[in-house]
């Protein structure tokens, strides 16, 4: 009983001196695009994560007709400065994992909070898409973009 009342002490000073130290929250976005060429629709979600406490960041796309999701790896982001007093433009870039193969780039320029452009690039043709940024896209965590 002493044992048991001795541990409980140790885990409530442990909990004071320490509070949420490992804790650590993956932060997610989520973006509905749909593509610019009219002969086609096509439409994908991209969702980013990012770990703060491990400086951890991965992407998946998922398209509108598929039930799975599309691994992407961070591959880098360039800012440059359009106006002194206007927010950095960003453009970041991930590299699709299909199947353990590299088979496209996506490549995603923003400002502020607004999305200008998204292209995806096959690796196998050579194609490139244009999608923009659907911003009356309905949309959840759990259910991503509702097409």
């Amino acid at each position: 009983m002493i044992r048991l009342k001795s541990l409980r002490v140790l885990s409530a000073a442990l909990f004071v001196l320490f509070p949420m130290a490992a804790h650590s929250e993956v932060s997610t976005e989520i973006y509905c695009f749909r593509s610019q060429e009219s002969a086609k629709s096509i439409n994908f979600e991209l969702r980013t994560y990012y770990d703060s406490f491990s400086k951890w960041s991965g992407a998946a796309v998922r398209y509108s007709k598929s039930k799975k999701a599309i691994s992407l790896v961070y591959r880098n982001t360039e800012q440059e400065i359009l106006a002194e007093d206007r927010p950095y433009q960003f453009t970041t870039t991930w590299v699709e994992v299909s199947e353990g193969a590299l088979t496209g780039e996506y490549e995603m320029v923003s400002q502020g909070a607004r999305v200008y452009g998204m292209t995806y690039t096959n690796y196998k043709t050579g194609k490139k898409y244009s999608f923009e940024h659907d911003f009356s896209m309905d949309f959840s965590s759990e259910t991503g973009c509702q097409w």
